[in-house]
């Protein structure tokens, strides 16, 4: 029905009412949303216009296709101006009244109980333009079609009709005005305005400008072609987006997938890790772009925790330009995207410490510690991730090189069905544990972990290439097999003969099971120690010595499991023990040598013992030794 001559008047849906009156009274706060929606529609509509330009020479002109803002702020509007295709009179119907039909019916569909709040839903079902609704008590589209000579007026107040009307000498392109409500008058403030397109729309392919000064300078780096890129414009861009001043990035990863799905993303790795300088947790550092619009920055669901050092962008086309970070989890784009980023990002890390190691090692004592958490995360990438692991090894004397699984297994016999490791509080202590003499007597590596979070992720990780991950102290070690373990009795050198099965052993082994009761879990003969008189191994199932002491300190409660004592018969303090048992008025002396060597190991393990028996203990031993010494002077 005409409301006058030229002035038609139309009735919204009564979808869209809801989704109008839903906008208009929201209490969202991040209403600055509506200025990037209304961006990225100009953005679209200069995008087509230069399509037509470029394939039909007589739409051709010298005019630069920009995007203006001009606010006012005494008459407290402000229009967002494009030059580009512009908008007939029945695309202004449908496209401002029934084309949103179903995009706003399911969109309302969409917000239900908490969801309701959650208005950043809105481009995703193609309804940004009515986000205007959200600044603005009066919204008035003035535009003219590069197919036309005549424009339109297109206006509504959002109570549930608009007017459209014939508007004369008016540009190619669109005028969106918004008549701000009362109280949102920071929407006509230039300063306010160059920091929400800065923010949200840095690099949006076509000027933004306010007045003479463009807000866009930012390259979208991503998007140009390596070729035509040097350091200088990366080291700026990343620069940009981690504001670390001048320090430029450890290596850098910029790529394009055509398959499964396009998207463009530039990935950086900075220079150091603030996580290690006391700085916290690291928050994820990579931005997600669609058609070069910010959808989200900080994503985290972009890359895993494991890789939550990195830094970039990832822009798809393929993307609404709206979506919560709910429906990320569930957006099958979304999930190809971070598939196909990790795999990259993984394979440039492996194809780096292949061909450039030194580097490598530099990236990974910055960073490895956080890149291990993915072997316990990320089932369907845990090999390769366990591949990229390094440590320190029995193999580097001076300990101060680090070895990868692949290094250790090249080194390893074909016969070596484990791959040998061992936890301790540090390198020294590790180095003294007695459970690595059999190893050094058989020349078999053994890689140190001194931090326990990487005991940790070898336990959860269990194989490698198909051999499995042993802590030495384990009971159910598997030696491979060698001419030593080959040779028959009556080849055995007489000093080397077994000295387990004689009298006076067994009953040294017998004392020492009466002196520990239940304190060990046995008490046996040792067939790994060399020199040490004796050492703890755990009870086959149970879990490393390392491991039982992190639980414990994460839990009062958690119970360590019985230690096995195991005594080296040739060790000579064993010997001597074993000559003494003979005469039964040393038992008790043999005892307390039992309840010393098992406190003795337990330190040397950084276990507790009583503190008061070993000192009692000591004092004891210390007085019988002195009544043997003559104060005579010969």
């Amino acid at each position: 029905m005409a409301q006058a001559a030229d002035k038609e008047q139309f009735t919204f849906q009564t979808e869209i009412k809801q989704l109008l009156h839903l906008l208009s009274h929201s209490l969202y706060q991040n209403r600055e949303i509506t200025i990037r929606e209304l961006v990225s529609n100009a953005s679209d509509a200069l995008d087509k216009m230069r399509f037509i330009q470029v394939n039909e020479e007589q739409y051709r002109d010298d005019e630069d296709l920009v995007i203006r803002l001009e606010p006012d702020s005494e008459g407290r509007t402000l229009s967002i101006v494009d030059n580009g295709i512009g908008l007939t009179h029945d695309e202004l119907i449908s496209n401002l009244g029934t084309i949103a039909h179903s995009g706003s019916l399911e969109f309302l569909n969409k917000l239900s109980g908490d969801a309701a709040a959650d208005l950043s839903l809105i481009g995703q079902f193609g309804v940004g333009f009515y986000s205007a609704f959200m600044l603005a008590d009066r919204v008035e589209v003035i535009t003219r079609s590069y197919q036309e000579s005549t424009g339109w007026r297109w206006e509504s107040d959002g109570s549930g009709s608009f007017t459209i009307e014939p508007a004369e000498d008016l540009p190619r392109g669109t005028t969106v005005k918004l008549h701000l409500k009362e109280g949102y008058d920071e929407f006509s403030q230039e300063e306010r305005l160059k920091y929400i397109i800065r923010k949200h729309s840095t690099f949006v392919p076509h000027p933004v400008r306010l007045g003479d000064e463009q807000l866009n300078e930012q390259r979208a780096v991503w998007a140009e072609p390596k070729s035509q890129l040097d350091d200088e414009a990366y080291d700026k861009f990343y620069q940009y987006l981690t504001h670390r001043g001048d320090e430029s990035p450890l290596w850098r990863l910029h790529l394009s997938s055509d398959s499964p799905i396009q998207f463009h993303t530039l990935v950086y790795c900075p220079a150091t890790n603030l996580e290690s300088m006391g700085f916290g947790r690291v928050e994820h550092g990579m931005h997600l772009c669609a058609k070069r619009i910010l959808v989200q920055d900080d994503c985290r669901e972009l890359v895993p925790e494991y890789m939550r050092f990195l830094y970039g962008i990832v822009d798809s086309a393929d993307l609404p330009l709206n979506v919560s970070r709910q429906a990320l989890q569930d957006d099958t784009i979304f999930r190809k995207i971070r598939k196909v980023l990790v795999k990259r990002v993984l394979d440039h890390l492996t194809k780096m410490a292949e061909q450039q190691p030194e580097e490598y090692l530099t990236f990974y004592r910055q960073f490895g510690t956080i890149l291990r958490e993915g072997v316990s995360t990320d089932f369907e990438n845990r090999e390769k991730i366990a591949g990229l692991m390094r440590f320190q090894s029995s193999h580097d004397d001076a300990g101060d090189k680090l070895t990868s699984l692949g290094e250790y297994i090249e080194r390893a016999g074909e016969d070596q069905k484990q791959i040998y490791y061992l936890g301790g509080a540090d390198l020294s202590a590790i180095e003294k544990n007695p459970n690595l003499e059999i190893f050094r007597k058989k020349k078999l590596e053994v890689l140190y972990l001194a931090d326990p979070v990487d005991e940790i992720m070898l336990s959860n990780l269990m194989t490698y290439d198909g051999k499995q991950l042993t802590s030495i102290d384990a009971a159910d070690l598997a030696f491979p097999e060698d001419e030593e373990t080959d040779k028959s009795e009556d080849e055995t050198p007489a000093e080397e003969k077994d000295e387990s099965s004689t009298p006076g052993f067994e009953k040294v082994v017998s004392l020492f099971k009466e002196a520990l009761g239940d304190m060990a879990e046995d008490v046996r003969a040792s067939k790994r120690l060399t020199d040490s008189p004796v050492c703890l191994v755990n009870p086959e199932g149970a879990m490393s010595t390392q491991m039982q002491k992190v639980l414990r300190m994460s839990n009062k409660d958690f119970q360590m499991a019985k230690r096995i004592l195991e005594i080296n018969p040739s060790a000579p303090l064993i010997k001597r023990l074993s000559d003494l048992s003979g005469n039964s008025d040393h038992s008790e002396f043999i005892r307390q040598c039992a309840r010393q060597l098992f406190d003795n190991a337990m330190l040397l393990e950084g276990l507790p013992p009583s503190v008061e028996d070993v000192v009692t203990r000591t004092q004891q031993f210390m007085s019988e030794l002195a009544e043997k010494r003559s104060p005579i002077i010969t």
